[in-house]
């Protein structure tokens, strides 16, 4: 499998694949493909992975496409302004990625919902306490909204996040949720309650732009229902 990823704020994943080789997306996540591929809808794993896969924000259906060519191409789109990240995953490596990141991955690559240990972290974490997990060998790609920032964290280091701002992250960080001191922060910060504390060791991706964030926004100028 190759790859290329064109444009800047609203990226297309191109991919190209030679025959025999597979990845898969959520059903509705291919954009246009050329001649050699063979797409196959199913619920991947069984009806209790499908449904997990639901409440971690994709389709209870993926679609497969396995190249019968020699060589074809297929691109994927994202649902939002942002980046496409590639994500190679060694045997048994996983990373953890926020609600509905997945984009699309090799074959190999399971694709599971993952609960913060915390039940505090989940109910006030910004985007729920259910998040995706993938896990290699193989190469994934996510789609985050916005601009990416990603931090190594040396052990012990911590980052203090407003939790929408929390894209993705390894396991191997610590994640957790603390309540804003101070009545004043609460009433005029205009941050929020909660802020997310992960510490390292690991990597840390960020997005500038969380959908909640630019939903709120448009809100405003939404007409109203009479």
């Amino acid at each position: 499998m190759e790859y290329k990823i064109n444009g800047t704020v609203m990226q297309s994943l191109e991919i190209t694949l030679t025959q025999g080789e597979s990845v898969y997306t959520e059903s509705g996540g291919m954009a246009w493909m050329s001649d050699g591929i063979e797409m196959k809808t199913s619920g991947r794993g069984g009806l209790g992975k499908s449904l997990g896969r639901m409440l971690a924000g994709e389709s209870l259906f993926l679609t497969t496409y396995t190249c019968t060519a020699p060589q074809a191409s297929i691109t994927f789109t994202p649902e939002s302004p942002g980046k496409v990240i590639p994500v190679p995953l060694r045997e048994g490596y996983s990373i953890i990625c926020q609600k509905d990141a997945f984009m699309v991955a090799e074959d190999s690559v399971d694709l599971a919902m993952h609960f913060r240990k915390r039940l505090g972290t989940g109910l006030f974490g910004g985007e729920g306490f259910i998040l995706q997990k993938l896990t290699g060998p193989g190469t994934a790609f996510v789609e985050i909204a916005g601009e990416v920032q990603m931090y190594d964290l040396q052990p012990g280091q911590r980052l203090r996040i407003d939790p929408g701002h929390v894209a993705m992250y390894e396991p191997t960080c610590d994640y957790d949720i603390e309540m804003v001191k101070g009545i004043m922060n609460w009433i005029g910060g205009g941050e929020g309650l909660f802020l997310a504390t992960i510490t390292g060791p690991g990597k840390v991706w960020l997005q500038t732009m969380p959908l909640s964030n630019l939903a709120n926004k448009l809100k405003a100028y939404m007409p109203k229902s009479s």
